[in-house]
């Protein structure tokens, strides 16, 4: 028996595309903005500093197996651990935590078991999709994901936390997707590749009076 009643459910039907239809240009708009913050094109160089105390002179090494482009710093004078390591540049803290497993090598157990990756370690944007990483940390990062830094700032200790052998820092830049060769004070390191071992020693200046 029918009642002669009009249905609603066109109306219903119609609201719950027109919902959907909504949603899923919201969606689309919002990949190709995160689609377009890695596409676009990288800006210029920032006038890095090294990760170390003004003045101080460190030995940049690296050695076959080491992944190209990547620096181990160590200090040249005194002990390494527990040296204060600095932001290259300033910037926004994106990662500070742990990579892989921290192991137990300390200063008073040096000779400890390794971890693996890269341990306690911070990651700073610096904005024009470049960054810094900063590896082996002694302990959890003297900053927190989400802070700004400036130049100079200390957000950790050297250590030998993760898959390392030694108290020394693990640093790399980037630019965008790619691994590059570090530059220092507008010098480039000339660490490159890998394939052989290779040093070159370098004065921080990483100074008040050098910060933008």
């Amino acid at each position: 028996m029918t009642t002669g009643r009009p249905t609603r459910r066109r109306p219903r039907r119609r609201a719950a595309l027109v919902v959907l239809a909504l949603g899923a240009v919201a969606a689309l708009l919002a990949v190709a903005g995160v689609a377009w913050q890695f596409l676009r094109p990288p800006g210029p160089r920032p006038l890095f500093q090294l990760p170390v105390a003004c003045g101080e002179t460190w030995q940049l090494g690296t050695y076959p197996g080491h992944d190209d482009y990547d620096v181990d710093l160590f200090p040249k004078r005194g002990e390494a651990w527990g040296r204060p390591v600095l932001a290259s540049y300033p910037g926004t803290v994106t990662v500070a935590g742990i990579n892989g497993s921290l192991g137990g090598r300390t200063p008073d157990n040096p000779d400890g078991p390794r971890g693996r990756g890269g341990g306690y370690w911070v990651k700073i944007d610096h904005g024009g999709r470049w960054e810094t990483q900063y590896l082996h940390l002694l302990e959890p990062p003297l900053v927190r994901e989400g802070q700004r830094v400036a130049q100079g700032e200390q957000i950790g200790r050297v250590g030998s936390t993760g898959n390392s052998g030694a108290p020394h820092l693990h640093y790399e830049q980037r630019r965008g997707w790619e691994k590059v060769e570090t530059w220092f004070d507008g010098e480039p390191s000339g660490i490159t590749h890998d394939d052989t071992e290779y040093t070159v020693t370098r004065k921080s200046n990483n100074c008040a009076a050098a910060r933008p």
